[in-house]
Formats: structure tokens, C-alpha cells, sequence
């Protein structure tokens, strides 16, 4: 894959995510995240826009490259939606954003993902890289063949935009799940590469609120299932259960669509970040020792 990020040490890379008020009002918490990393601004309705613009700048002034969540069902109306992509690539730098269709009881202009990428302002504001969703246990209250329908509408409109597509995926803590979706993927004709959501290092009764509030369930049933293998009382619960065999998968088939993780940093951004440096995922040094780096993580 183009944007494969295996290190030499067999780990793959990592992206991260942050609300608006958290790197607007915690700074100093970017100092955790190497130069280069990818994260995610998230926008769940309750940022005001400035503060949102304001995050994004914050993050590109650290070396950081921000990556707008673009809501669709969230706008009242087209012309905000267009301000926002404007305010945020002229005054905070932004070139990526995640293009999700948002909560189903909005009633906006915009009903989908796919109605802003068909505006092609990402392309005329000079966004560069744009992520869209992947849903390794389905999506609730669409079904699969409306899924790969909507998938396979997304890759007519890479075709024609000057911007490099990848899939992020919502958390889930069941490698074998996320890898029979994978080859899922493939079969129906995927081409983009493919960041995996892994929850963050965090205690059991964070992880099962965030898993139920996510509605993913059968991770949710995997975890609970599981417990006494994944999760220690003492240490909470561990994501290596999730990544390593997710880096096996790369190791093995090495044209594989899994390009990086993206961890949901549940237990903090300073405890996700010393378990990413700690395993290789992250470094402060620069990434020559990579096997290919054509995206940074």
C-alpha cells in the first residue's frame, strides 16, 4: 500500500484524537505527540466554531497536522458547511479531514459524506488527504449492501479528486473480527488504505462506556467475554491484545489494505502516548528508519 507505515521494528504507526477544548485549553499535552503525527480534531456539536479553528491552528503551530472532523448531517445549511472548510484551511493550515455523515436525527442540507465530497470544496480548498468511515462490525441502521454501495461511490469520487482517500474505523477490541473485514473490504473492490481504530490503554469501566455509547457491540460482548485475558484489574486494559495481531496480519501479507492504527486515547492522551512510545508506534527521532513513509502517522 502508498501509505503503508510498518517501522523496522514491526510496529505500525499511529494517529490520535483530541476535542477542541482539549488542545485549546491543554496544550501542553501536545508535548506527548511526536512532530508529524496525525490528530484528529473531533467535533461532537457541543465546540463552538472558533474554538474548533482555534485547535486546528494550535496543532499545525506544534508541527502537527490536524485532521478536521466534517460532520455532513451537522450543518444547517451548505453555506456553513463551506465556511467552516474555508475558515479552516485558510487561517489553521488544515489539509485533511475525516468526512463523516453525522447523527441520522440532523436535518441538514447535507444527509451524507458523500453529498460534501460531491460539492468538491475539499478539492477547491486545497484539502490533500480525506479520511471516510469503516465499519468492521456494520453500521447501525444500514445494511451491508448499502455500505459497499456507498464505498464503491467514494472510490468514483477519489478517482476525480486531487486528494488521497484512506478509511478510519471506529474502536473495536476483536482482531479476528476487524481481519475477516478486511478481506471483506478487499473482495469488494476496496483500494483505500485502511487506519484502524484501537482503544487506548484505560480502565475496564471507561472502555465499557465508551463502547456502549459507540455501539459496538459485539466488541463490547468480545471484551467482556474476554476480560481476564485482555484486561487486568490492576493495569486495566491492554491494546497490544488488539494491535499485535494486527501487525502479524501486516507481516504476513504485506500488500495488505491495514496501513496504521488510529488510537481513541480513552485513558489520556499521557497514557496513550507512553504506551506508543514505549512499543515503537511513536519516536521523537526522526522516521529514517522506516521501511516506507509516505504519510506521516
Amino acid at each position: 500500500m502508498t501509505d503503508q507505515r510498518l517501522f523496522a521494528n514491526g510496529r505500525l504507526a499511529a494517529s490520535t484524537e483530541m476535542s477542541p477544548k482539549q488542545v485549546v485549553e491543554k496544550s501542553e499535552l501536545l508535548a506527548h505527540i511526536p512532530a508529524g503525527t496525525q490528530v484528529y480534531v473531533t467535533d461532537l456539536g457541543n465546540a463552538p466554531e472558533d474554538t474548533i479553528v482555534a485547535a486546528a491552528r494550535k496543532l499545525t503551530d506544534s508541527g502537527l497536522i490536524p485532521v478536521a472532523h466534517m460532520a455532513a448531517r451537522r450543518y444547517p445549511s451548505f453555506e456553513a458547511f463551506e465556511r467552516r472548510i474555508k475558515r479552516l484551511t485558510s487561517e489553521a493550515g488544515v489539509t485533511e479531514v475525516l468526512a463523516i455523515a453525522g447523527e441520522a436525527d440532523k436535518a441538514g442540507p447535507l444527509t451524507s459524506s458523500v453529498k460534501m465530497l460531491e460539492s468538491g470544496l475539499f478539492d477547491q480548498t486545497g484539502i490533500r488527504k480525506i479520511a471516510v468511515a469503516g465499519h468492521p462490525e456494520g453500521a447501525p441502521d444500514i445494511k451491508p449492501d448499502v455500505i459497499r454501495a456507498f464505498l464503491l461511490q467514494k472510490h468514483e469520487l477519489a478517482a476525480a479528486s486531487d486528494a488521497e482517500f484512506r478509511i478510519v474505523t471506529q474502536f473495536g477490541f476483536d482482531p479476528h473480527r476487524v481481519s475477516l473485514w478486511l478481506d471483506e473490504l478487499r473482495a469488494w473492490g476496496n483500494k483505500f488504505p485502511v487506519h484502524v481504530g484501537v482503544a487506548g490503554p484505560a480502565k475496564m469501566t471507561t472502555l465499557l462506556k465508551f463502547a456502549a455509547f459507540a455501539g459496538v457491540e459485539n466488541s463490547l460482548n468480545f471484551l467482556k467475554k474476554r476480560g481476564g485475558a485482555v484486561v487486568s484489574m490492576l493495569a486495566g486494559y491492554d491494546p497490544e491484545t488488539m494491535v499485535e495481531p494486527l501487525e502479524s496480519r501486516v507481516v504476513s501479507q504485506p500488500d495488505s489494505q491495514l496501513a496504521q492504527i488510529h488510537v481513541y486515547p480513552f485513558g489520556g492522551i499521557e497514557k496513550s502516548a507512553g504506551w506508543l512510545l514505549g512499543r515503537g508506534s511513536w519516536s521523537f527521532q526522526t522516521s529514517s528508519t522506516t521501511l516506507t513513509a509516505n504519510e506521516s502517522a
